[in-house]
């Protein structure tokens, strides 16, 4: 009997079309040339292999020229399977261009004013732009709806209308890396949030790598503190004036770390499939095992499951039609679907489950982040009894 290949069972990627299809053959391509080799020995190390983002910069993957030539503008469904590629691979690299794809755009497209988007837009999908979401703080995560303490006061320096902002964020991937930081601070005026584009090379601005990390190592988040930083008027983005449109931005991002969710657990089921279909005990391969084979069989499943809701959730979200509990049930289902999955594959393989070699252990170690971040389980779980029951139980 002929093997199934692939993760992809039901065959979600045939809803793309033959462009879209064409693209992610190309990033797959790319990343199996300049990523596959290198991510192992950078997450060991706990570094960022600084020499593929040029190859994934010159690759246009936000406007590809496969879809140029089609006539066609990237879907839903292919900026999905963007994520689902990228995470099929590392987590961290998915983490990071989703920092600029899904976080940074979403941001700016969302928050910004028409002359804003029509100004920025354009430079974030080429890479000229570069810039990473900063929302949460040192001492606020889950509560940062009512926490969030980094103030904003209007200023005017020079005759120039413009902020004075102080405060502190955590956990900032890509920081380093970026140009501008989306800086979600309270307006000291009326106590609403607003956004504020902020140079990282600013006066005022410090970043600070966070080290110790046991997942998500390629990934270099960063401590920032912001002290007596000025930007002028038009670095604020105009259509975020209060949480409620910080949230708008999360409903959006959810989706998107639930593809990269989903794309993780494939890769682990993937390489965990490959380890066993290799690897023989007891004189045949553990891949014809009983249980073996049930494991492989609950993994797919798995993935196959949270691929049918990803690609669900992105029709509606395509369509205008989702609600915050769909993309929280998306983010906390498959999130618990790809820690399930690591565990299985990281089982399967034994003792050489926890070896980098294997394409496992990233895998196992980082799912753990991806379970927090973007709203945890426990919020996501509140936000979905909030629709059920109409009783909001964040406090």
């Amino acid at each position: 009997m002929e093997p199934i290949t692939g993760s992809d069972l039901y065959g979600f990627k045939d809803l793309l079309s033959d462009s879209e299809r064409a693209a992610l053959a190309r990033l797959g391509a790319l990343l199996d040339e300049h990523v596959r080799p290198v991510v192992s020995d950078y997450w060991e190390r706990g570094e960022f292999p600084d020499q593929i983002i040029e190859p994934l910069i010159n690759a246009n993957l936000m406007d590809p020229p496969e879809l140029r030539e089609a006539g066609q503008e990237p879907s839903g469904l292919y900026n999905g399977f963007r994520n689902f590629e990228f995470g099929r691979v590392d987590a961290s690299v998915a983490t990071y261009y989703n920092a600029q794809s899904g976080l940074f755009r979403t941001t700016v497209n969302l928050g910004g004013s028409a002359e804003q988007v029509a100004q920025l837009d354009p430079l974030i999908t080429s890479f000229q732009y570069k810039g990473v979401f900063a929302l949460t703080e040192p001492e606020h995560g889950s509560d940062i709806a009512g926490g969030l303490s980094t103030a904003a006061i209007a200023e005017q320096r020079d005759g120039v209308d413009g902020w004075l902002i102080n405060g502190a964020k955590r956990w900032i991937g890509g920081a380093a890396q970026a140009d501008a930081l989306a800086i979600f601070a309270r307006d000291t005026a009326d106590a609403q949030v607003k956004c504020f584009l902020v140079p990282t090379d600013a006066p005022g601005v410090r970043l600070h790598k966070i080290l110790g990390k046991t997942s998500l190592r390629i990934m270099q988040n960063a401590d920032i503190e912001l002290e007596n930083v000025w930007v002028p008027a038009s670095a604020r983005l105009m259509k975020i004036n209060s949480f409620a449109d910080v949230a708008a931005c999360l409903r959006n991002m959810r989706s998107d770390v639930a593809w990269i969710a989903t794309g993780v657990a494939a890769g682990a089921y993937e390489a965990a499939r490959s380890y066993v279909a290799e690897r023989n005990q007891f004189g045949k391969p553990l891949a014809s095992f009983q249980l073996i084979q049930e494991k492989l069989a609950h993994m797919l499943s798995n993935v196959t499951a949270s691929l049918a809701m990803v690609v669900r959730l992105t029709q509606q979200q395509d369509a205008g039609t989702y609600k915050d509990e769909n993309s929280a049930m998306a983010k906390m289902f498959t999130a618990r679907m790809l820690r399930e999955t690591v565990a299985l594959a990281r089982e399967i393989c034994g003792g050489n489950g926890i070896l980098l070699e294997n394409n496992v252990a990233r895998h196992h170690a980082d799912a753990e982040s991806i379970y927090s971040y973007e709203g945890t389980h426990e919020i996501n779980s509140l936000i979905i009894g909030r629709a059920i029951t109409g009783i909001g139980a964040f406090r």
